[in-house]
């Protein structure tokens, strides 16, 4: 009879729940997840976003039921985006101070001081052309003077009462620029979690439905970063890193967990991913068609993103998810 060398036998390790349970080397929990929330501007609006199943625009009316569905899962870290009643050129509404964001912080401070306000920080969703900033006459980009409207807007946003800000646009010198409004307005405590690494993608199709921001004309790519660098993401994250950044993000996360991994190896602050809504309609498309697990896929691959090194995820799937997961 053949003899085999088995003094090794990994298989030990995993022959009970219990033991599994001791000796799993990554966990996902509650307090790991961000559930992203689209405010509307007037009443009696619950919208649900086509592309994004079990996703809703709220106005302000109609977000209690939400914030009560939140609060019963045990999700308590939010962050909002807003759609203004009206759009320009400069996106005005994201520093005005009765923007829809500006009213959401109130409204939610006032329902449950329990949850925790992260805001984004960036102009596509309010300018009328779609475009993260303010534009030159030729249609592209103006960095320097977009990041003059993005002190307004961090500034604004501090004096509603966000407890963090997110600065999502991809703009040179943001981190600087917002760091340095904080702390003249004597608001060097509010912490900064820096989109530091974001990718031009295809998977944000659904989220541009859901605030209706797709650029009227050209596309991000000239600011937001080539899918096929990875080198680069170290360079823009140093840059953040070196601004001020308190956090930092990559986005997306699941075509982009080597970059994750990249991120987690080189800088020691914490780290999130943006789960984002490509990722997110896929699974919901495919669990519809009776295909996949939705609650398996969904867990397994944010549980990807804890392997590879993110301390905080930003998903759609947060509230729906929360009660198969530990606080």
């Amino acid at each position: 009879m053949t003899q085999f060398d088995l003094t090794r036998r990994p298989r030990r390790l995993r022959g009970s729940g219990h033991l599994r349970d001791m000796v799993r080397e990554n966990h996902l929990r509650r307090d790991d997840l961000i559930m992203p929330l689209f405010i509307a501007h007037g009443q009696g609006i619950r919208r649900e976003i086509p592309s994004m199943p079990d996703i809703y625009q709220y106005s302000l009316d109609e977000l209690d039921r939400e914030l009560d569905a939140l609060s019963e899962a045990g999700i308590f870290r939010l962050i909002l985006f807003g759609i203004p009643p009206q759009k320009d050129a400069v996106g005005s509404d994201a520093f005005s101070d009765g923007g829809i964001i500006q009213r959401a912080i109130s409204h939610i401070r006032d329902y449950d001081e329990r949850f925790y306000l992260i805001t984004d920080v960036c102009f596509c969703e309010y300018t009328d052309h779609g475009h993260c900033g303010v534009l030159r006459e030729d249609g592209t980009l103006h960095n320097d003077a977009t990041l003059k409207n993005l002190q307004k807007q961090a500034l604004s946003h501090a004096e509603a009462g966000a407890d963090m800000l997110a600065p999502s646009g991809m703009i040179d010198g943001m981190i600087r620029a917002m760091r340095e409004a904080l702390d003249e307005a004597d608001r060097s405590d509010l912490p900064i979690m820096s989109y530091a690494v974001k990718y031009a993608s295809a998977f944000y199709g659904p989220f541009r439905d859901a605030v209706d921001s797709s650029p009227q004309s050209g596309d991000r790519r000239a600011y937001q970063m080539d899918p096929a660098n990875a080198r680069e993401a170290r360079v823009e994250a140093r840059l953040d890193v070196e601004e001020g950044a308190d956090l930092l993000m990559v986005k997306p996360a699941l075509s982009y967990l080597d970059i994750v991994r990249d991120i987690r190896d080189q800088f020691d602050l914490p780290l999130a991913c943006y789960n984002v809504s490509g990722e997110y309609s896929m699974v919901k498309a495919a669990a519809a068609k009776g295909w996949v697990d939705e609650t398996a896929i969904a867990i397994e691959k944010l549980l990807s993103m804890k392997r590879a090194g993110a301390d905080l995820i930003l998903t759609y799937f947060a509230r729906d998810i929360a009660s198969h997961l530990d606080s």
